[in-house]
């Protein structure tokens, strides 16, 4: 079972980004808005025992408040330190590369630079207003032809007050 911890958006907020896709950039590959999320910890393939040893931890995670935005802070580094901990204390090997919160649009396949810059200079000033989070998730992943498909595992509450926004 291939697995990742995200936060999990609000459909609202999926729409507003899969309108920026299809935009001009011959051979990307647009990620549908079903599939977006904010990954806090990939993990990957874990037999059954460690995917239960996973939910165990997760489980016992707390988290009183979270903000994300386009800048890092305090509680979202918190979460995902929280993350990485629990996960290393089941077994598994600690991340490697660096945090960097981001909501995946499109895989590129040979893009046209011009495009992707015009696409880009189009977009960097998007902005969503603040969206509640209430609690963060483990998927599952079953890689296909065209796409990957998520599938929600377990979900875990985060603290009273929790919002997002990107």
């Amino acid at each position: 079972m291939r697995l990742f911890v995200a936060l999990d958006l609000p459909w609202t907020l999926r729409q507003r980004l899969a309108s920026l896709g299809g935009l001009g950039i011959p051979g990307a590959k647009w990620v549908p808005p079903e599939n977006h999320h904010l990954t806090l910890r990939f993990i990957g393939e874990a037999p059954r025992h460690l995917a239960e040893e996973i939910d165990l931890a997760l489980a016992a995670l707390k988290v009183r408040e979270l903000w994300v935005g386009v800048e890092r802070n305090p509680a979202l580094d918190h979460l995902r330190g929280k993350i990485e901990t629990a996960l290393q204390r089941v077994g598994l090997e600690p991340e490697r590369r660096r945090f960097n919160p981001h909501v995946t649009l499109a895989r590129l396949d040979n893009p046209v630079e011009a495009k992707l810059a015009a696409f880009i200079q189009a977009h960097n000033l998007f902005r969503s207003e603040p969206v509640p989070v209430s609690h963060f998730t483990l998927f599952s992943s079953l890689l296909g032809k065209e796409q990957s498909v998520y599938t929600p595992e377990v979900e875990y509450a985060l603290g009273e007050r929790v919002r997002s926004s990107l």
